[in-house]
Formats: structure tokens, C-alpha cells, sequence
């Protein structure tokens, strides 16, 4: 239900969310359902699915709730059918839904190399072309991926996850040149550390949310919802000369390199 606040000019838009169950995907489609938009519910976790869509019904918000594989063409295109069918097009992707497998890259099985880059990046572009169709004929929408500081700052023993994220970076610039002419526009928003159902149980080990939260030059890890509203931007109307960028939303973390460099005299 929109709280009657539309500066972003999403009110009636569609906005479609992958990794919608849980996390920020569910914090991103609230934020949409906020604003007024009508939302697709995109997750492969039933259940998981079922309760987010039930939470929307129950406030009052527009929303479908679809089963969808991203890592599966089939799927993907059958849950874009679907989902524009129900709410009557698109105009704005999430590509959010993703995976994480650890390894060192010594070792790593290619297997789960391949299974993380065929959802956390052929899934997002198995996504774009399958909901960009409604975009293209009204000359207008938006994309908004998310990518990771790891995508510019090497993780180790997250096996392709930083090679994935940055690969995101990249897909989403070409995707803003080769669509720009038909009116979509293409952006990435970068997550630092964000406290969500995935990452949770590093936070319960004794001293982690201390520890991380005073490596923040502000001081706290982000919620879902910092990321949220970051994507909520791109995808509305004040981002509309606005393509091909990126925000990283981690609190000025990456910006903390020098900080670890020994300086005799200047601490």
C-alpha cells in the first residue's frame, strides 16, 4: 500500500524482485509495495514465497508471488509470462536472487564455480531478457542489479563469488549501452556487509557484530532495508538520465584500505 509520498514516481509501476522470499529481495519488494508499485514475487523457495506474498496481501499491496529458477531458462521464462501476464507488464527488474558456495580456488570444484556463476550472473541475464520485452515496447524501464564490494575487493575462499560480482558490474554497463536506444536504463547497487537471514549466523558467534560494526566508519552494519531504498532511486523517476552506475551502499567500509597501513607519527 503506497504511503502517499510518490516523489520516486513508482506509484502504479511494476517492479519485478528475484530472491523476493527473504532478505533483501523481500526488503527491496516492500520498499516498492511502499512506493505504490505493483510487485512480482520472484524466489524459488516456496514456502518461504508463499509467507512474504501473504504478508503483501494482508497490508493491502498489489503482488504476485512465482516460482522462479534463475538458473533454469525455462523457468525463468515461464515466471516472466506469468508474472507480466498477472500485473500487466514490467517496468523494472531486480536482479537480486544468488548464491554462495566457499572454496579457495586451489581446490574449488568447477562445478560449484559453474553453478555460481550460472545463477549469480547468467541468471541475471537470463532475467533481463526474459522481463525487458514490456520495457522495450514502452520505451521505457529500469534494471537494477546487485553486485558486492567483493566485486572490486577480492574475497578470498568465496570460490567465483567476487568473479561473479564483478562480471555483474560489467554486464550491467553493456546492458545500459546496448539498451540505452530503447529506453531501459541498467545500474548496480553494491552491498558492504548487510545483516540479513543468509549471513546471520556470523553474527551470532561471540564478538563478530562488535568487531564488524567498529570496522564501519559509521559505525553499525547495514539492514536490508539501506539497500533497499538505494535500488528504490535507481529504478524511479530521478534516476532517469542515470545508466550504467553503480552505488555502494557499505557504510564508507571500502573506503578504509589506508587505514590498515602502519604510519610512525600519525596515529
Amino acid at each position: 500500500m503506497a504511503n502517499g509520498n510518490d516523489w520516486l514516481g513508482l506509484e502504479g509501476r511494476v517492479a519485478a524482485v528475484t530472491g523476493a522470499a527473504s532478505g533483501m529481495g523481500k526488503a527491496i519488494a516492500e520498499e516498492f509495495a511502499r512506493a505504490g508499485a505493483h510487485v512480482a514475487l520472484l524466489d524459488v523457495n516456496q514456502a518461504n514465497l508463499d509467507a512474504v506474498a501473504a504478508e503483501f496481501k494482508a497490508r493491502g499491496d498489489t503482488a504476485v508471488a512465482v516460482n522462479c529458477d534463475v538458473a533454469t531458462d525455462n523457468s525463468v521464462k515461464a515466471a516472466a509470462d506469468t508474472a507480466i501476464k498477472a500485473l500487466g507488464g514490467c517496468d523494472i527488474l531486480v536482479n537480486n536472487a544468488g548464491i554462495l558456495r566457499p572454496g579457495e580456488l586451489e581446490t574449488l570444484a568447477i562445478a560449484d564455480w559453474d553453478a555460481m556463476m550460472n545463477i549469480n550472473v547468467t541468471g541475471y541475464l537470463r532475467c533481463a531478457q526474459a522481463f525487458s520485452a514490456p520495457m522495450f515496447e514502452k520505451g521505457r524501464g529500469a534494471i537494477v542489479h546487485i553486485a558486492s564490494i567483493a566485486g572490486t575487493q577480492p574475497q578470498a575462499a568465496s570460490g567465483a563469488y567476487s568473479p561473479g560480482k564483478a562480471a555483474i558490474r560489467m554486464l550491467s554497463q553493456q546492458l545500459a549501452f546496448e539498451w540505452g536506444t530503447k529506453g531501459v536504463r541498467s545500474n548496480v547497487v553494491s552491498p558492504g556487509l548487510v545483516r540479513t537471514p543468509l549471513s546471520e549466523a556470523f553474527y551470532q558467534a561471540p564478538g563478530v557484530l562488535e568487531r564488524r560494526s567498529e570496522a564501519m566508519p559509521l559505525g553499525r552494519i547495514a539492514k536490508s532495508e539501506d539497500i533497499a531504498e538505494a535500488v528504490a532511486f535507481f529504478a524511479s523517476d530521478r534516476a532517469s538520465y542515470v545508466t550504467g552506475q553503480e552505488i555502494v551502499v557499505d557504510g564508507g567500509f571500502a573506503q578504509t584500505l589506508m587505514s590498515h597501513v602502519p604510519r610512525p607519527g600519525f596515529q
